[in-house]
């Protein structure tokens, strides 16, 4: 049984939100651009931790390099949260205004969730990315990033704490569990009065456990099972750049494409082309592709269901652009959906009829991510239908609040 009160730090975290919805905007901005230049100053106090932390990771699958950090990729944290500063600030907007028949005035402002809890897998990036983002949008982030990143995210939060201090605002602001055990991970999932929104970072069992258990609010930040189609119109050239781009740039994360779907008048061309430069990409084809592509391996089910996180695409041929939207309602995850074509109908038919948080056309699914579509970053992509559906910038980590202005109206 753990002993660590994961209760008492929501309830100081809360009471430090309630704080940190009432800061300027010059004052959270000022956080972000401290830890911004934090992170260069403790570059190797920050490396050392994480090669501790990598040291002592038993997998070497795509786990291993969502964990790794490098020199460059701290710079890239730093250079996001300058980014997330530069935004404007999204609270108190006026999204709406109106003046009943009666006089009374009645408008919308922007406002933070208050306690945004995000739990998380290796990534220690993220720690970072939502920190920034909450800060900005004047919400506290409460992290439980996994056991195999506990180094280098102890290290990266004392910098956030060091921001918070010196602007006059509670550390708890952006708070880690370092109790990384499932028992401490279930009751982080049931603080509904602490933490206002959850949010899943994770595989699937993550998300499974998280669908069992929670009692708090939550956006799924689902798996990205993305598809590339290259139609009968395609510029060949530029999709095998898209599709090499999607696959292999960095093929553990959630906007990598896992399946390929090739129209038939194309495929004769265009596979062996991108079996050539795909060379140490392993290819599982259907029976349609296994006719052109004969020593590749053949698909199973499975594999078009699949997030494979690895140097794997699942290929199929096609009969059409509608066949192609079909498989994708049939096996998408309703991440991110790329179509290559030279067809401006067959584009739009692509944008409107296809169902997920994103579609893409003739670029790389790679684009789907906040950094990318100018947020800064992100806290997670939702695959969800809820208030937020994509990247959740500092807009997403907002909500709406009703403002009623009488003048001794009474009803």
């Amino acid at each position: 049984m753990s002993g660590y009160n994961v209760a008492s730090q929501g309830r100081a975290v809360a009471a430090a939100s309630r704080l940190l919805a009432t800061a300027s905007h010059e004052v959270r901005n000022a956080v972000l651009l401290y830890v911004a230049d934090a992170l260069s100053v403790a570059e190797s106090e920050i490396l050392s931790a994480n090669q501790l932390d990598v040291e002592a990771f038993d997998d070497d699958g795509p786990g291993r390099d969502r964990l790794l950090l490098t020199a460059a990729r701290i710079a890239s944290m730093a250079e996001a949260l300058r980014t997330v500063a530069a935004l404007p600030d999204p609270l108190g907007e006026e999204v709406e205004h109106s003046v009943r028949p009666n006089g009374l005035e009645v408008s919308k402002r922007r406002v933070p969730l208050g306690v945004v809890g995000v739990i998380y897998e290796n990534r220690p990036n993220v720690t970072c990315d939502v920190a920034g983002l909450c800060i900005k949008s004047g919400n506290a982030a409460f992290l439980r990033g996994s056991s195999s990143a506990l180094r280098t995210n102890q290290v990266l939060v004392s910098l956030w704490h060091r921001a918070l201090r010196s602007v006059g605002l509670p550390p708890d602001s952006v708070a880690l569990v370092t109790d990384t055990s499932h028992e401490v991970a279930e009751a982080f999932m049931r603080l509904d009065e602490s933490i206002d929104c959850l949010i899943p970072r994770g595989g699937p069992s993550l998300i499974a456990a998280m669908k069992r258990t929670a009692t708090v609010p939550y956006v799924i930040d689902g798996d990205g099972n993305c598809h590339v189609y290259v139609d009968a119109s395609a510029d060949l050239e530029m999709a095998l750049a898209i599709v090499e781009n999607a696959k292999v740039s960095r093929p553990g994360v959630c906007n990598a494409a896992e399946t390929l779907l090739v129209h038939a008048a194309v495929a004769d061309e265009f596979l062996p082309a991108l079996a050539a430069l795909l060379g140490t990409v392993e290819l599982r084809v259907d029976e349609r592709a296994g006719r052109i592509l004969t020593s590749a391996r053949r698909a199973e089910t499975a594999d078009f269901e699949n997030e494979f996180l690895d140097l794997v695409l699942a290929v199929a041929v096609v009969e059409s652009l509608d066949e192609a939207i079909e498989h994708v309602a049939r096996y998408g995850s309703g991440h991110s959906e790329a179509i290559v074509t030279s067809d401006a109908l067959a584009a739009d038919a692509w944008v409107r009829r296809v169902d997920a948080a994103a579609v893409v056309v003739n670029a790389s699914t790679r684009f789907v991510d906040g950094g990318e579509l100018g947020l800064g970053g992100e806290v997670g992509i939702s695959t969800q239908k809820l208030h937020a559906r994509g990247p959740m910038g500092v807009r997403e980590l907002t909500c709406l609040k009703w403002v009623v202005r009488g003048k001794g109206h009474i009803r």
